[in-house]
């Protein structure tokens, strides 16, 4: 098991769960530490990288508020048919004035390479717009994911930093 691996297994869906694929970065880093002397270069780096995912791992999980008993699914809670339904598209392109433009700006680079046809570019006026009905039902989960985990980043640097700072009026 190596890390491209488990990106390809998330990519094409073949993970049912969030803590599946997790469990397979920590058997990532088992492996390395495992197969290489106690203190080596390798040994050390992952068990550096072990714990700083371990700690990424477990405030995602609180910031989105996941139940890691293995329901949560990348893919989402699609319906049967697949279709997304028109109060989830409302929703999403709500969402979308939340977030960061610096996040904005990967959702539009993750369009362009997994669904090109769902943006149409205006590069004279340096726009772009998604057509949210263009979008395979799994890449607007996807989407749909990124944005919520945004929308906590968010959420949570303002309860850090909001409260803090004042501005002067002039």
């Amino acid at each position: 098991m190596d890390l491209g691996t488990i990106k390809d297994k998330i990519k094409e869906g073949k993970y049912s769960s969030i803590p599946q694929a997790a469990e397979d970065v920590r058997l990532v880093w088992s492996n390395c530490m495992t197969y290489n002397a106690d203190g080596s270069d390798f040994f050390l780096l992952a068990k550096t990288l072990s714990k700083k995912w371990e700690e990424k791992y477990a405030k995602l999980i609180a910031d989105l508020q996941l139940d890691t008993s293995g329901t949560p699914t990348f893919a989402g809670d699609l319906p049967p048919d697949g279709k997304i339904s028109l109060d989830d598209k409302r929703a999403f392109a709500k969402s979308l004035y939340k977030i960061t433009k610096e996040d904005l700006g990967k959702i539009i680079v993750e369009v362009d390479s997994k669904c090109p046809q769902a943006l149409t570019k205006n590069s004279g006026e340096d726009e772009c717009e998604l057509n949210i009905d263009k979008l395979s039902p799994s890449l607007f989960q996807e989407l749909k994911q990124f944005v919520a985990a945004c929308s906590a980043k968010s959420q949570t640097a303002k309860k850090k930093g909001g409260a803090g700072t004042k501005r002067k009026s002039t």
